[in-house]
């Protein structure tokens, strides 16, 4: 374990004529991936510290589902605890938002935040997650994560039964809409200016009884603080409980463009759905030493999907340092002594 300089106490900064803190690895993010990882990387002995803007993605929302003894838990409370069990094992997190980072001369990175602070890392973690973009409709976004929804397996218990309505953002909605049929028949499509299904997609939905709608949606109606229905242009209001719509998810990838690392489109039956930083499974990125985990490479990781890939990303940044430091203590093992001959 390398520390060049002690590191100050959480949220503590060095002064601005001090030598940056040195850290085995910085971890940029604070969800589950990130959270996971520095916990994998404390309890292997690595100085770690963790650096978090504050804002997950799904901080909207008031349970999280589908991980395994913490189904319905606030996310909130998950992260509370994962924070404390990192600095159990000495672990470090700082409140920030990280503005870019530099490769240096040694093969290590330099971090800096929007705030002016840097800090150095022999390696970095990089969990930043993702943005949803909302569809232009007023409304959606005050909705997001109660009942205007994405996901079938975060939230399709919760509304099963229920009216729900899909709208339409791209050829991907008649498979949105079939997918939620699984939790309910009342399912509306709402065509949203999308062209119409052709015959045979049409005769699929008509099948299952998933119901279409013409007409673009201009609004949400609601009833005591709950979704009541989706208001058409026209002003018809067709009843739904929940919404479902496909956000575009963009890449929170500022920090590893500023290290070359680029994102690519993510495509899902020729439809782009957003974009991703592109890693092995391991979260190795195409910059030595810089690995990602949770939604910022992976836009269909859960919470607990989240979770896993950042300790196998943190195992893997450990044995990169392991054999880092084989070398190095070989070399100094078989180099000259100073006072030799």
């Amino acid at each position: 374990m390398t520390r060049e300089n002690p590191a100050p106490a959480t949220g503590e900064s060095t002064s601005n004529d001090a030598a940056p803190e040195t850290y085995d690895v910085v971890v940029v993010g604070g969800g589950a991936a990130g959270l996971s990882g520095a916990l994998t990387l404390a309890r292997a002995r690595r100085s770690v510290l963790v650096i978090d803007a504050g804002r997950p993605r799904n901080a909207p929302a008031a349970h999280m589902h589908g991980y395994l003894s913490r189904d319905g838990e606030d996310p909130a409370a998950l992260l509370a605890t994962g924070r404390a069990e990192v600095a159990a094992y000495g672990g470090r997190i700082s409140q920030g938002t990280v503005e870019s980072a530099t490769a240096l001369p040694d093969g290590g990175f330099e971090v800096l935040t929007t705030d002016g602070r840097a800090v150095r890392a022999r390696r970095l973690l990089v969990t930043t997650g993702l943005v949803d973009e909302l569809p232009d409709v007023p409304g959606l976004a005050e909705r997001w994560g109660k009942d205007v929804l994405h996901c079938p397996y975060c939230h399709g218990w919760e509304v099963r039964d229920q009216a729900v309505g899909i709208l339409a953002t791209s050829p991907m909605s008649i498979h949105q809409a079939q997918m939620w049929r699984q939790w309910t028949d009342d399912v509306t499509l709402f065509l949203h200016g999308s062209p119409a299904p052709d015959a045979e997609t049409r005769a699929a939905l008509d099948a299952r009884g998933i119901r279409v709608v013409e007409g673009r949606v201009a609004g949400l109606a609601l009833d005591a603080d709950a979704l009541s229905g989706a208001r058409l242009a026209s002003g018809e209001v067709v009843e739904c409980t929940a919404l479902v719509v496909a956000p575009r998810f963009t890449a929170r990838s500022a920090v590893l463009t500023s290290l070359g690392v680029e994102t690519e489109d993510q495509v899902v039956d020729g439809v782009t759905i957003g974009t991703f930083v592109p890693s092995d499974p391991q979260g190795a990125t195409s910059v030595p030493g810089v690995r990602v985990a949770g939604n910022v490479t992976n836009i269909m990781a859960q919470v607990v999907a989240a979770a896993a890939a950042g300790v196998q990303a943190a195992a893997a940044t450990n044995g990169d340092l392991i054999v880092e430091e084989v070398q190095q203590a070989l070399a100094a093992r078989t180099a000259p002594s100073a006072h030799a001959g």
